[in-house]
């Protein structure tokens, strides 16, 4: 795997090109755009992460942070992309690192992640959907998970399944689930309901029917330890989508700031006021980023709280950039509109708000007195 530029070449280069491939088309109705993924794959957009480039967990926040300032599909993509190669990366799994992981890093192949169903099974808010069986060479696996962005057919995601075993005790496998051809027949890709925005994700329910998966596909083995050690870096990673969409939103207010500024003066939320709450949300995800496998419960506790203030600064931001731009910014085709979609899916994607919240109140009451 190549070795990229420096964290400031790779972030110009990465805003750079967002800005001349991503701007013209910025994605909100249905063009899933994996081959200007690839050319910003190409740039490093999505690998500062892995243990090869330096583990620069701040870097891949930053570079996806670029993408969605421009497009917050795109940044979401981004967040899949990487966080599909962070399970990769930490696997111990070499055949998945050998085979798998090089070409995912470069965009040459995709995968996005399909994590929500099992993150909220840990934290007690639902139960596992995908079942699986011990069978010679890997497990069988069956079941039905809902919106699953960032994937088609010859793509693949990771994914959780319980296996129950005659006599033995249930336990999680972690496993890359492949679209391939062969195994057509095995797994069904159906389309979801059309979302209000976000709908170049890809975004399908995933339908299994006794899909097996060899053990050379196995990301981890039990699953729930892994998923534990990683939980933090994935929430913390999804910080560049939120920071993205709101540097936009800043962007925004302030392009009309020279004609409509006399009025736009008496709003409650001011370019400036939104920059400095932003600057203190980057140093905080740059500082958290530095120990990004940190164990305690105090930093996981630090980590959901940041992106719960991420969550809600993109929905102030981009709330102010339509009250600041006016009926010019309610039009279908401009960019006030489709941030605030963008913000309110930040909002709402796993973990949500609440999602995060219920999960702050349940680490809360394991660590306060009794």
């Amino acid at each position: 795997m190549p070795q990229w530029q420096d964290r400031a070449q790779l972030l110009q280069n990465v805003g750079t090109i967002a800005k001349q491939i991503l701007d013209p088309i910025a994605i909100d109705k249905g063009y899933y755009p994996v081959k200007e993924m690839g050319e910003l794959a190409k740039l490093g957009a999505f690998a500062a992460h892995l243990s090869s480039q330096g583990s620069s967990f701040d870097t891949a926040i930053a570079s996806t942070a670029k993408i969605a300032q421009v497009c917050g599909t795109t940044g979401f993509l981004s967040w899949c992309h990487q966080v599909m190669g962070f399970y990769l990366d930490q696997s111990e799994n070499n055949w998945l690192k050998d085979h798998i992981l090089p070409n995912h890093a470069l965009g040459n192949s995709f995968g996005g992640t399909a994590l929500s169903n099992p993150m909220k099974t840990w934290a007690n808010i639902e139960s596992m959907i995908l079942r699986g069986k011990k069978v010679d060479g890997g497990y069988r696996v069956s079941g039905t998970l809902p919106w699953i962005s960032h994937i088609a057919p010859n793509q693949y995601c990771g994914a959780v399944a319980t296996v129950e075993n005659a006599g033995a005790t249930p336990f999680d496998v972690f496993f890359l689930l492949s679209f391939d051809d062969e195994l057509k027949g095995q797994w069904k890709l159906n389309p979801c309901p059309t979302f209000s925005g976000m709908e170049g994700s890809s975004t399908w329910q995933i339908e299994l029917n006794d899909y097996f998966v060899p053990t050379d596909k196995i990301i981890a083995d039990p699953a729930k330890p892994f998923i534990e050690r990683i939980r933090a870096a994935f929430v913390l990673m999804q910080l560049g989508i939120g920071i993205g969409i709101i540097e936009g939103a800043i962007e925004d207010i302030r392009a009309v700031e020279s004609q409509l500024g006399h009025v736009n003066q008496f709003l409650e939320y001011q370019a400036d006021g939104l920059q400095l709450a932003l600057d203190g949300a980057i140093a905080r995800t740059h500082q958290l980023a530095q120990t990004p496998f940190e164990p305690s419960k105090d930093y996981l506790l630090d980590v959901l709280d940041l992106r719960i203030q991420g969550a809600k600064l993109s929905l102030h931001a981009t709330q102010a950039a339509m009250l600041h731009q006016g009926a010019r910014g309610y039009l279908m085709t401009a960019n006030p509109q489709r941030r605030l979609r963008e913000a309110q899916f930040v909002a709402i994607v796993t973990p949500a708000i609440k999602h995060l919240r219920f999960l702050s109140h349940q680490l809360m009451t394991e660590v306060m007195p009794k």
